[in-house]
């Protein structure tokens, strides 16, 4: 079968200036490129899991994923970056959570997305 090509090389201006206009900066393509390396992590997906609906301190976060605190750290410290977590330091503990809900509705949509 051969691939979907146009058989006669014809450009649309109109359409390619509005396809244009509608691109993002080369900023934000690099934050949204670096945003879709951290979820592609399975850690990283368990911890943004666990701390869904709750915050959680590291030694809570070891113990769901049944990890060592450096590994968490590590990958805490790189959704950090990201600006995925949040942290709220309390007393002698750091409790981590989403930084928002636009978090959420990113790996809400991928969970559908991954059962469909």
């Amino acid at each position: 079968m051969k691939a979907d090509v146009c058989k006669e090389f014809i450009t649309h201006p109109q359409v390619i200036e509005a396809a244009k206009n509608d691109l993002l900066s080369n900023e934000e393509y690099d934050y949204m490129s670096m945003l879709f390396k951290m979820v592609s992590d399975p850690t990283r997906l368990k911890i943004i899991s666990a701390l869904f609906d709750r915050e959680l301190c590291v030694c809570d976060l070891m113990e769901v994923t049944e990890m060592s605190q450096s590994a968490i750290s590590h990958q805490l410290s790189k959704l950090k970056q990201t600006r995925l977590v949040k942290s709220d330091k309390r007393g002698k503990n750091v409790f981590y959570s989403l930084n928002d809900d636009h978090v959420r509705q990113i790996f809400r949509q991928a969970q559908e997305h991954a059962r469909d």
